[in-house]
């Protein structure tokens, strides 16, 4: 496959993520010895059980409206008593320095860091159907003997990609799905079409002056 360049259609902001890096580091740093697994599952579940979910809820956490003083009581009050101290302590810090609503950013990021301090990396694979478990531990045992790191795999599906897969590793995106080899095909057809043309004009025009 070929190595193209970044083509995500997600641009993230990089004030934004260093910021939510900045919070990330800081969670992972705090987290008791062995903890760590089941902090980041404590704050994945915060997010996308009750973050999005409960959109009054998370409106009241995020929105300007609502002053720094009134979002730390409401912390106080309902996820504190049901939350883990260091859960309920770095929400507190978020809330205080009035950055909840980067609580999503913070999420992946720190998924992020924690991955890379333990020897990992996300690999993006998009394919033209959903793969089954067969072919994701596949492709992950050959991508795991070629990275410097374990692989872990992010799968979508785009049916426009015919068949192959596009991999994306970082910023640097291996094309090998079939529309990128139909694309490339008729390129170059398109590419000797022109060439043929330009040969045939320089023959003729040399056969006129003879």
């Amino acid at each position: 496959m070929g190595a193209t360049g970044n083509t995500s259609e997600l641009q993230v902001d990089p004030q934004t993520q260093a910021v939510a890096r900045i919070y990330a580091d800081a969670l992972l740093d705090a987290a008791p010895a062995g903890k760590v697994e089941s902090l980041l599952e404590e704050f994945t579940s915060f997010v996308t059980e009750v973050l999005e979910k409960q959109p009054d809820f998370r409106t009241l956490l995020t929105s300007a409206m609502i002053s720094r003083d009134e979002k730390l009581a409401v912390i106080s009050r309902t996820v504190a008593p049901v939350a883990s101290p260091t859960f309920a302590d770095f929400l507190s810090v978020v809330a205080g320095h009035e950055r909840l609503d980067l609580l999503t950013q913070i999420l992946h990021e720190t998924q992020r860091q924690h991955e890379i301090r333990t020897g990992r990396g996300r690999v993006q694979v998009v394919s033209a159907k959903a793969l089954s478990p067969a072919s994701q531990e596949n492709i992950q045992r050959e991508l795991a003997a070629k990275l410097p790191f374990q692989p872990v795999l992010e799968t979508s599906v785009d049916p426009s990609l015919l068949g192959g897969l596009v991999i994306r590793v970082g910023d640097t995106v291996y094309d090998g799905s079939l529309r990128s080899r139909l694309k490339q095909l008729r390129d170059r057809l398109r590419q000797r079409s022109i060439h043929e043309i330009q040969s045939g004009r320089d023959r003729f025009s040399h056969s006129e002056r003879d």
